[in-house]
């Protein structure tokens, strides 16, 4: 049995699937026969010094976190600055990780993740401590350099597709005496990956989304209301897509909640459907409803994407190989060889060029006119979405998902005051 113990912890918004990258690391180090710890809540409970033993973990119930939705060990929003401006907060959890022999660090979220993982890589290698440091991909809003796609993308398009498409029939049945627009608000603060994968309901001209809002284009009001009143007058209705990102062409959101921030010292955004159903209702008159589908798009484990579950388990075993192997400050990520049929594998980033960079919708991924996407992202994005991974289902009716002890180990250092 290699000496030392393995912390996993998740970070950010959780996902469909993050807790299937959770089983497979588990798994894997269990094969190799390495003790796992988990925080809980994210890098706040290895601050705290709360960590959970997974070894009372039987089998089924770490084979049964594949299926299972949110972050079984809880997550966090908390961004750590640079290694000088938050140095106590990363010495104290150099502290904890000694304490408990802590030797495999993994990281299991998006960009300010693979950033953290990278400065307690460095602050560990300056005070010669041997840890290893692996950023674990994840994030809905598809976002990360370097990987082709992020594990929790797949399962929110598909399930953000079949919304669209659902809801799209539903406005066309009542729309001759009842509703004309529908606006759709999907997640995305700089990126349009998920209102993108909306246009995959439909294929045809006047197919639904009508009218995608990406937020890598400046929104145009007037050019908005005019295009929703156009397909109003040919096809009898519209159905919109917005991302919750989009910017006016000053730069400001359209959905700034006030200037609020997050715990990531982001801008507080939701309510951009809201919005735009208003100004459609008052500049031109139409019956209008919206839908906010929020955490629904990132937890609806029940329409999993079978892809995006593979995506999940692969860099699960991939982070615990480079792990063990003493790849220090690496991310597993994600490679297309190939769009029909779709082919991939997995290969080893630097964390230096996953941490701090953000991608976003390429320009040929989106249609000219700036409302919808192109033949190539529906190549890209096709594939992501294939085959369906359900969960099991009990006599209730209801998903058998897991749920965890999240009981933590004894303290051995004094109390954080952070």
């Amino acid at each position: 049995m290699p000496a030392g113990t393995l912390l996993y912890a998740q970070s950010g918004g959780v996902t469909a699937v993050i807790n299937a990258t959770a089983s497979a690391v588990i798994q894997s180090a269990r094969a190799r026969k390495v003790r796992v710890l988990a925080a809980r809540n994210g890098i706040l409970g290895a601050l705290r010094e709360e960590l959970i033993d997974t070894t009372p973990l039987t089998a089924a119930q770490v084979r049964a976190l594949a299926h299972t939705p949110g972050g079984a060990f809880g997550s966090c929003r908390l961004k750590l600055k640079s290694l000088a401006g938050d140095r106590a907060k990363y010495e104290r959890l150099l502290a904890v990780f000694k304490a408990h022999d802590v030797r495999w660090f993994l990281y299991n979220g998006g960009n300010d993740s693979a950033d953290t993982a990278l400065k307690v890589s460095q602050l560990a290698a300056e005070f010669g401590y041997p840890l290893t440091c692996i950023g674990v991909p994840k994030t809905i809003d598809n976002d990360l350099a370097m990987t082709d796609c992020c594990p929790g993308f797949g399962s929110a398009a598909k399930y953000t597709a079949v919304s669209v498409r659902e809801c799209a029939l539903d406005v066309a049945a009542m729309a001759d005496t009842s509703t004309k627009v529908f606006v759709y608000e999907a997640m995305g603060r700089h990126a349009g990956w998920l209102a993108a994968a909306a246009g995959l309901a439909g294929a045809g001209k006047d197919d639904a989304p009508h009218l995608i809002l990406f937020p890598e284009r400046p929104f145009d009001e007037a050019g908005f209301l005019a295009r929703v009143d156009a397909v109003v007058k040919r096809v009898g209705h519209c159905v919109v897509v917005a991302s919750e990102g989009i910017r006016s062409a000053d730069g400001r959101f359209v959905a700034d909640a006030g200037g609020g921030k997050d715990s990531f010292g982001h801008t507080q955004l939701g309510g951009v459907a809201s919005y735009l159903a208003g100004r459609v209702k008052d500049a031109l008159g139409h019956k209008v409803h919206w839908a906010l589908p929020d955490y629904l798009q990132r937890s609806a484990r029940h329409i999993a994407s079978q892809v995006d579950l593979e995506h999940a388990l692969a860099v699960g075993r991939a982070a615990v190989q480079c792990a063990l192997a003493g790849q220090n400050a690496v991310m597993p990520v994600i490679v297309r060889d190939a769009d029909a049929p779709y082919r991939w594998h997995v290969d080893i980033a630097p964390l230096e060029r996953v941490a701090n960079h953000e991608k976003t919708m390429p320009k040929g991924f989106i249609r000219k006119d700036g409302y919808g996407i192109t033949a190539a992202a529906r190549r890209y994005l096709q594939p992501l979405i294939e085959g369906e991974a359900f969960p099991p289902f009990g006599r209730n009716g209801l998903p058998d998902y897991v749920q965890v002890d999240q009981a933590v180990l004894r303290r051995t250092l004094p109390a954080w005051q952070g």
